[in-house]
């Protein structure tokens, strides 16, 4: 099977494209956090959120169609797609952590003034 014939190629380039817009994003949310503007922090974050939401959505509709019955040619992309998918996940996970300790620590340093 080439390339062209692997229906996977275009699902694992939309979830890789997804997942990176997230990653920008969810850097975009850390670089507000860190001067303080946590309204567009939260933005960036919700819309990084939805970014990984089409990724995820992408990678489920393959999973379920394989519990269906189809049968897919895994290759190298769709396995670097997944991986990324999951990295990022992480990623976006522990930026939110860091916002919100961000966010904790603004209001603690701004009450005791």
């Amino acid at each position: 099977m080439n390339r062209e014939d692997n229906v996977l190629t275009p699902v694992a380039l939309e979830i890789i494209l997804n997942a990176g817009n997230a990653r920008e994003k969810s850097e975009e949310a850390i670089k507000y956090a860190h001067v303080g503007d946590f309204k567009n922090a939260h933005l960036s974050l919700e819309k990084a959120r939805k970014m990984m939401l089409s990724a995820h959505h992408a990678q489920t509709e393959i999973i379920q169609k394989e519990t269906q019955g189809d049968r897919f040619h895994l290759d190298l992309l769709f396995i670097h797609a997944q991986d990324t998918l999951m990295t990022i996940r992480s990623e976006l996970n522990l930026r939110k952590e860091i916002i919100d300790l961000y966010e904790f620590i603004h209001h603690l340093t701004h009450q005791s003034k």
